[in-house]
């Protein structure tokens, strides 16, 4: 069973990139500002607009972030499962939620105001510059969004997110085998900006060609520098 605040969940936390550098008994101090609570698969922690009151911390399991586009599209931003904070930078911002949050399967989820949250920020500078350096890998992520959509064709985006659901930085790409999380073909077209039919067309060539494999409802990537090349890495 997790923990309902302080000790453990302190300890987890202490283990994030946002918290590096933040000492110990200032991280116990935040996880008990809030509390641990067990959401079932199907259950959303916020919806896109809800006004940002709380920070999460998903302790485990595994949840998925999703947006509705103008033009009533759904886009799918991430799906997570290692410890880490959700939703700090809305709270940040003091906008209203950018995306809904939804469980994928049983999760033990933390839960802060989030006024406290922003106190501690205040109290911790060294936790204020680490999300301060968050937000600027986001701006990052979406201006090189933007310029996959400009230079890369619809093969080469979709290798790029098969290679980003494989591992954490395409700075080193993963051994030939790796298999990334389930993911729909739906899913997988918002994160490349195409069509689900096209995407399924690509990923139906990719097989052919012995680039990836279907192993149930997952991807096994086969030739990572094949997918690579593709990618322009």
């Amino acid at each position: 069973m997790a923990p309902k605040g302080g000790g453990g969940i302190g300890t987890t936390m202490a283990s994030v990139p946002l918290l590096e550098g933040v000492p110990g008994k200032a991280v116990q101090g935040l996880a008990a500002r809030g509390r641990i609570r067990n959401f079932r698969k199907g259950t959303y922690l916020c919806h896109q607009g809800d006004p940002a009151d709380d920070v999460f911390f998903l302790v485990s399991g595994r949840i998925e972030i999703s947006s509705i586009s103008l033009t009533g599209t759904r886009v799918l931003h991430a799906t997570l499962d290692e410890p880490q904070f959700v939703g700090e930078l809305g709270v940040l911002g003091d906008l209203p939620r950018s995306a809904s949050v939804l469980t994928l399967e049983d999760s033990d989820v933390w839960i802060a105001a989030a006024d406290g949250f922003l106190e501690f920020l205040g109290d911790e500078p060294a936790a204020a510059r680490s999300l301060l350096r968050a937000l600027a890998r986001q701006v990052h992520a979406h201006e090189a969004f933007v310029d996959d959509l400009l230079f890369l064709d619809l093969k080469g985006r979709v290798a790029k997110r098969l290679l980003q659901l494989a591992t954490p930085s395409l700075d080193a790409l993963p051994e030939d085998g790796v298999a990334i999380p389930a993911v729909t073909h739906a899913d997988l077209a918002s994160l490349c900006g195409g069509s689900r039919e096209n995407v399924t067309r690509v990923l139906s060539e990719f097989q052919r060609r012995g680039l990836v494999e279907r192993d149930g409802r997952r991807y096994v990537l086969k030739k990572v520098a094949g997918l690579g090349k593709l990618a322009g890495l």
